[in-house]
C-alpha cells in the first residue's frame, strides 16, 4: 500500500490502528472501532513521511486521514522547522481556537515504541495543492493570510502560544552570513553580494521593532492548498512569531509586478481595512531579500556541483530536479541583484533613510 516508500518510515498496520483508536475513541487497542481499508503514499514532498489513510469508524462511516510521522533526527533549518510535535501544536493551539479554513484536527498520537509523534488532520478530497494555478487562487490566498496575520497579533499576548518560536537577530543574521560564505567568494559575478549581506545585518532591528503576529513560516503557494474557492494553509512547522511581510514576501516570490502588487493590496485592505502602518512598504522590501536569503544561505539544499553550475552555464550533467534547483537558485541571485540596483526601492521608512547598498 506504501510502493516505492522504506517501510520503516511508516508504522504497521497494527501500530497505526492503535494509534487512530487512541484519537478517536481514546482506546489504545488494534481492535476497536477503527479499521483500516487502504493506505496511500502522499505524492507531495515533504520534510517527514506521510500518508492518506483510508478507514472505517464504527459511528461516523468512511474517513480518510492526512498522517504525518515525527522522527527523532531531521533538519531543523537552523531553528527555522519544527518537528511534527511542534505542528501538532500549532494546529491545535493556534489554528483550532480560530474556527478558520485550515484542515480539521483530528489529533496527535505519540507511539509508545518510538516516542515519537504522529500528526492526523483532514485529508482534503480533490483538492489542487497548488494555489499558484489561478490568479484567483493567490489573490484570495492573499486575503487569508491578511486575516490569519490581524487575528494572530492580538493573541500574542493571551497564553497559550509561548511555545511558538520567535525569529531573533542571531536567526536573521546566521542567514546573511551563510549566504555570504557560500557565495562570497564569487566575486567577479557576485562583487556586490558581501555588502548587501552586511547592510540586512544592519537592518535587522527595523525588523525586531515592527509589529508581529504568528506567521506560516513557508507561505509559498504550493503549501496551499485551494478547493471550492477556499484557501487551506499546511504544513505549519515553520510557524514562528515575526512580521507578517514575511509569509506575504513568500506568497509572492517569482511573480509578475502587475500580480504582487495585486496581492500586496489585498492584503493590506484585508488585514488593516483603516490603512496600513508607514512602515509597512519598508518592511516588506527587507522581508522580501529574507526570503531570498533564507533560501541561499542554506547549505544542505544545493551541493558543491549545483552552485558551480549556477556560474557556468552548463547544467547538461545534472537530473532534472538539480537543474530546476538551479534555475530558482539564479533567479533568486537576480533577484537580490535588482534589489540592490534599486536601493531596495525608493520607499520611504521612519526615520526616512536610504539602503545604501551602492
Amino acid at each position: 500500500m506504501r510502493e516505492h516508500l522504506p517501510l520503516s518510515q511508516f508504522p504497521s498496520t497494527e501500530s497505526l490502528t492503535v494509534g487512530l483508536n487512541t484519537v478517536f475513541h481514546n482506546e489504545g487497542s488494534a481492535s476497536r472501532g477503527v479499521k483500516i481499508l487502504a493506505r496511500q503514499p502522499n505524492r507531495f514532498k515533504s520534510t517527514f513521511a506521510s500518508e492518506i489513510v483510508t478507514c472505517r469508524l464504527a459511528e461516523n462511516g468512511t474517513l480518510r486521514v492526512f498522517c504525518k510521522y515525527g522522527t527523532k533526527d531531521f533538519d531543523q533549518g537552523y531553528g527555522h522547522r519544527g518537528g511534527v510535535s511542534y505542528e501538532a501544536a500549532v494546529y491545535s493551539k493556534v489554528l483550532a481556537p480560530l474556527h478558520i479554513s485550515a484542515p480539521g484536527f483530528y489529533g496527535a498520537y505519540r507511539e509508545k515504541r518510538s516516542g515519537q509523534t504522529w500528526l492526523l488532520i483532514e485529508y482534503l478530497e480533490g483538492a489542487s495543492q497548488d494555489v499558484s494555478k489561478t490568479n484567483e487562487a493567490v489573490i484570495h490566498a492573499a486575503r487569508w493570510i491578511g486575516r490569519f496575520h490581524a487575528a494572530n497579533e492580538k493573541r500574542l499576548s493571551t497564553t497559550g502560544l509561548g511555545f511558538l518560536r520567535r525569529y531573533d537577530a542571531s536567526y536573521y543574521a546566521g542567514w546573511a552570513r551563510r549566504t555570504n560564505q557560500l557565495f562570497g567568494n564569487r566575486r567577479s559575478e557576485l562583487p556586490w553580494l558581501p555588502r548587501l549581506c552586511s547592510r540586512f545585518e544592519e537592518l535587522i532591528p527595523d525588523l525586531l521593532r515592527a509589529r508581529k503576529t504568528v506567521i506560516h513560516g513557508e507561505y509559498y503557494p504550493s503549501n496551499i492548498v485551494y478547493r471550492a474557492g477556499t484557501s487551506r494553509p499546511a504544513d505549519w512547522q515553520s510557524a514562528a512569531v515575526a512580521v507578517g511581510q514575511i509569509d506575504l514576501a513568500a506568497l509572492t516570490q517569482n511573480w509578475p509586478r502587475q500580480m504582487v502588487g495585486r496581492m500586496v493590496k489585498e492584503y493590506k485592505q484585508t488585514r488593516w481595512p483603516k490603512g496600513e502602518p508607514d512602515n509597512f512598504d519598508w518592511l516588506f522590501r527587507i522581508a522580501n531579500v529574507y526570503m531570498v536569503l533564507r533560501w541561499l544561505g542554506d547549505p544542505g539544499v544545493a551541493s558543491p556541483a549545483i552552485i558551480r553550475s549556477i556560474f557556468s552555464r552548463r547544467t547538461r550533467h545534472l537530473s532534472v530536479g538539480s537543474r530546476i534547483l538551479v534555475r530558482k537558485y539564479r533567479r533568486f541571485l537576480d533577484s537580490l541583484d535588482s534589489q540592490r540596483e534599486n536601493r531596495w526601492g525608493s520607499c520611504d521608512r521612519s526615520p526616512k533613510t536610504e539602503l545604501g547598498l551602492g
